[in-house]
């Protein structure tokens, strides 16, 4: 294997150190990701259930202690408890915000080595075939086929590598964007359902099966802020509505 390496030329060892990046972004990566996804349906059932006791500081600190992203998001909705609608939302939006981009962080180095290890392959066959071209010019009209074998092999060799680098990359950049779709849906959800809860509208029907629909009084006397802003019931947004229509639109990073 070693010896193959060595026939690939300078250009192999820049596709395997590539390659060894990739692997090293993607485990890293992949291990976040895995952490940040959460059962979202009896975390909220339990956010709810605290809330309605009037727990708040409880209900932050096992958010605090939950990780990933969804949790996050319903921290921020419960610190913002006390604010009007169109704040929550806006505050739900900024978490979301941030925190996509916290689970995207160095997918483009995978995507930049996906795209640019075949060109490095195509890039190591040219200098091949160069090699053999100049071996051909110095020892005409008598060339032996042995004489042509480092040129074709470094030709070979770092076609190979430069795909094989580029198919793994690629395809464990899209493993990680279809973690993140699904952690971005739980994120949606969560928004939609702690929003609902703090405003008094009933999203169980279009957000899933959990209802954090309204419940008792919070500490300060009041059902929620719904009971301040009462909105109108045809201004409800859609599912997750205001609060999530940045993950609505969220749509993962193609290019480097």
């Amino acid at each position: 294997m070693f010896t193959l390496i060595q026939q690939g030329g300078l250009i192999m060892w820049v596709i395997l150190s590539g390659g060894a990046i990739a692997l090293a972004v993607f485990l890293e990566r992949f291990f976040h990701v895995h952490r940040a996804k959460i059962k979202t349906d009896d975390f909220l059932k339990g956010i709810c259930n605290i809330l309605r006791r009037g727990n708040v500081n409880e209900a932050i600190s096992i958010c605090d202690d939950t990780p990933g992203p969804a949790a996050y998001i319903v921290r921020t909705a419960i610190l913002h408890h006390d604010r009007d609608r169109e704040l929550i939302s806006q505050a739900i939006d900024d978490a979301a915000l941030t925190e996509i981009a916290r689970m995207e962080k160095r997918f483009g180095v995978l995507a930049t080595i996906a795209q640019l290890a075949p060109l490095m392959g195509v890039l190591g066959t040219v200098l091949g075939m160069i090699q053999a071209v100049l071996v051909i010019q110095q020892k005409a009209p008598l060339i032996q086929i042995g004489d042509l074998a480092a040129g074709l092999w470094q030709a070979l060799l770092t076609t190979a590598a430069g795909l094989i680098v580029a198919m793994f990359s690629y395809v464990g950049y899209n493993l990680l964007v279809s973690k993140v779709d699904v952690i971005a849906l739980d994120m949606e959800r969560a928004a939609g359902e702690i929003l609902a809860f703090f405003t008094g509208h009933d999203t169980s029907a279009t957000a899933g099966t959990v209802s954090c629909s309204r419940g008792p009084a919070l500490p300060d006397g009041r059902e929620g802020i719904h009971a301040l802003t009462q909105a109108p019931p045809e201004a409800t947004p859609r599912r997750a509505g205001a609060a999530t229509r940045n993950l609505n639109s969220y749509t993962p990073r193609t290019d480097a």
